[in-house]
């Protein structure tokens, strides 16, 4: 469990958002730990309601091998759409987990989207082909 922390501690990290400052400030003195600052503050982002149904990416994904990342995220099992929405729910977890993501993570992360990329061409242009064949 996470050491309290006072109310002034986080204060500059709170900000009100369309309130006046008076309930700013009690909304700040009712906030005892960091995880209900973690929480109040992942509630204000529109990142935190993003709810989607278009891509089914199996729990620890993210924590493989770049190859094993951006074969499951081009598969259709995971991304229905195509690999263009795997290239997109990767890119949405690179920037969510931000500046928590250790250099080397990040760089098998960076790796993953190169090789998903790829895919992304090769998609593309089989699919230009078949549009042309089909003209």
């Amino acid at each position: 469990m996470p050491k309290a922390a006072s109310a002034a501690t986080w204060a500059p990290f709170l900000r009100a958002d369309k309130r006046s400052s008076a309930s700013a400030k009690s909304s700040i003195s009712n906030i005892t730990s960091a995880e209900e600052v973690e929480i109040a503050h992942t509630a204000r982002k529109w990142s935190g309601k993003v709810n989607t149904d278009s891509t089914h990416p199996p729990e620890g994904l993210f924590n493989k091998d770049p190859e094993t990342i951006a074969r499951a995220l081009a598969s259709k099992r995971v991304s229905p759409k195509g690999p263009g929405s795997g290239m997109r729910m990767l890119t949405f977890y690179i920037n969510r987990a931000g500046h928590n993501l250790s250099a080397t993570r990040r760089a098998k992360l960076d790796k993953a989207k190169e090789l998903l990329s790829a895919r992304v061409r090769r998609a593309h242009a089989r699919a230009k082909k078949a549009e042309k064949r089909g003209e």
